[in-house]
């Protein structure tokens, strides 16, 4: 049975949507441009939830979280990298993600798993996962928006929608795969 793997899986697909749409449009500059005061660019931040991903669901219930071939400190390197290259490295983790997701079952959610050598549930590792994806996605959005003011296209209900959305809500589970 999947019900609430299937449940954390669609949480988790509702993320990369939104970081999906936040990126597209953005500029090749905009991508690798840092945030307020020195802050992690949108590359910087898909770079990081990337490796995170890489890390922590390669061989996910067998191992520690932290694999010692992650770097994470270069992670947060500011670095120059086509759209192309941006997606390819979301994507990829991502794509690491998925796969590890795939494999649970609900019986699987009281299992033991690693991180820095600190035991959790399979539970409460998924859920501390989701919520960093969630934190970092949330900040890709928010650089993204930032620079595009005006031109920015919403991911979300737009202001002054509410009332027309709550009639036809299409959008609180992302679509079938």
């Amino acid at each position: 049975m999947r019900q609430f793997v299937a449940s954390i899986e669609l949480e988790f697909r509702r993320y990369k949507e939104l970081g999906d749409g936040a990126f597209l449009q953005l500029s090749e500059a905009e991508i690798v441009q840092p945030g307020p005061n020195g802050g992690n660019s949108v590359a910087v931040l898909v770079w990081h939830l990337a490796g995170n991903f890489a890390s922590r669901f390669t061989d996910f219930l067998t191992t520690d979280g932290e694999k010692p071939w992650r770097h994470r400190d270069e992670e947060f390197d500011d670095r120059l990298v086509t759209r192309d290259e941006l997606v390819a490295k979301w994507n990829g983790g991502w794509a690491i993600l998925n796969e590890a997701l795939a494999g649970l079952r609900d019986t699987n959610l009281s299992d033991t798993v690693l991180v820095r050598g600190v035991e959790f549930k399979v539970h409460e590792a998924l859920h501390r996962s989701l919520a960093h994806a969630s934190y970092h996605v949330g900040q890709i959005v928010f650089l993204a928006k930032s620079f595009r003011g005006d031109a920015w296209n919403t991911l979300s209900i737009a202001r002054g929608a509410s009332q027309a959305y709550n009639a036809n809500p299409t959008r609180e589970r992302p679509p079938a795969i």
